[in-house]
């Protein structure tokens, strides 16, 4: 190419979404989905195209005329179906510029009338000729579209409905399954892509290499049905796998080859991590423990020290009430004191005996609470 211009690119500035195959031919970029899909598909444009022709040339009404040319010659005949067939040849149309009516050709009417000279007791006439009856077949298109779907690996049940009865809907949740493996080989394909993309750029703005080994991008699953039947196989697989370890006949690396297909390395990585959260669980249940029986002792220190202030507020009580009663057997003992003197004043002297006993009622109403 003269003073064309290219541009040099690094083989890291380019990133191939690819689908391998087991074609030598197709290595190292895989086939294509739409590969197999590319002549099918062109067939049945052309099919199309065939039939909207057909379509546009068979479909209108056609009419015949059987002109009587009577006696006339053969090449009078001729020359007098000719003149009929230029008066239907032309349209009448106003013309603004002349501003009358004129006649134009139409190079239409040719091709949808016939003109048929006759001769005998007929007479002029016209007939209709109907239009193409087999418009409605279109079982090759068909043909064409359903190969073009396979070839896609599309359900032909998601593009054509031809009923809705429930084993229509059981059959497009089996197709909808299967069709979703099919996206699902697709999707491991871009996310391989885009992996390599994002780990390009994230290394360009400075991310360490020991984090960019471990980015996985997981595209969602394609279909509910696909997800759901594959939670089912799992916890089959669990039920399964957790009665064989009952039974004790096979280790639990056996199990983990066998059922979940683990590398020695993945199992040896679980194993660890399971026995670093049963030590977490044990030493959160010992932790637990502590606090509980810490928060016991603690209430029980509170019970008694609750019970140490009410034995103490009951012996005040106790020691108030024996003075009390002491006091009350002094008062007592006094008063009796005092009235054995009182009596023995009085029946010992006669004169000043008042102002006596006055100062012993006094001594008594001033020191006993209850004389």
């Amino acid at each position: 190419m003269t003073g064309a211009k290219y541009i040099t690119l690094d083989r890291n500035q380019i990133i191939h979404f690819r689908l391998r195959t087991a074609d030598p031919s197709y290595y190292p970029y895989g086939k294509s989905i739409a590969g197999a899909a590319i002549r099918i598909f062109r067939s049945l444009k052309l099919m199309e195209d065939a039939m909207l022709i057909y379509r546009l040339a068979r479909a209108p009404e056609r009419r015949i005329f059987y002109i009587d040319v009577a006696n006339m010659p053969a090449n009078k005949a001729e020359l007098f179906i000719e003149k009929v067939k230029e008066k239907f040849k032309k349209e009448k149309y106003y013309d603004i510029n002349r501003g009358g009516i004129d006649a134009r050709y139409n190079p239409l009417s040719a091709d949808e009338d016939f003109f048929v000279p006759t001769r005998g007791p007929q007479g002029t006439k016209i007939e209709t000729l109907p239009g193409a009856t087999n418009l409605g077949e279109v079982e090759d298109v068909r043909y064409f579209r359903d190969k073009l779907l396979a070839a896609l690996k599309i359900p032909k049940d998601y593009i054509v409905e031809k009923d809705k009865s429930p084993e229509r809907k059981a059959n497009l949740s089996q197709l909808d399954a299967k069709f979703a493996r099919t996206i699902t080989r697709v999707q491991q394909q871009i996310e391989i892509g885009l992996e390599q993309l994002c780990r390009r750029h994230l290394s360009l703005i400075g991310y360490p290499a020991h984090l960019l080994k471990e980015l996985r991008l997981i595209l969602p699953d394609p279909s509910d049905t696909f997800t759901k039947r594959k939670m089912e196989i799992d916890e089959q697989k669990a039920r399964v796998v957790q009665a064989v370890v009952a039974t004790g006949l096979f280790p639990k690396k056996t199990l983990y080859k066998e059922f979940y297909d683990l590398t020695e390395q993945q199992i040896e990585e679980i194993m660890e991590e399971l026995k670093q959260e049963q030590s977490e669980m044990q030493s959160q249940e010992l932790e637990q423990q502590g606090a509980i029986g810490q928060q016991e002792m603690e209430m029980e220190q509170d019970a008694a020290s609750q019970d140490a202030g009410r034995q103490e507020v009951a012996k005040a009580a106790d020691h108030e009430r024996q003075k009390e009663l002491q006091k009350e057997g002094a008062d007592a003992r006094i008063v009796n004191t005092l009235r054995r003197l009182r009596k023995q004043i009085i029946s010992e002297s006669q004169n000043g005996v008042s102002s006596k006993v006055n100062s012993i009622d006094r001594i008594i109403g001033r020191n006993i609470k209850n004389p």
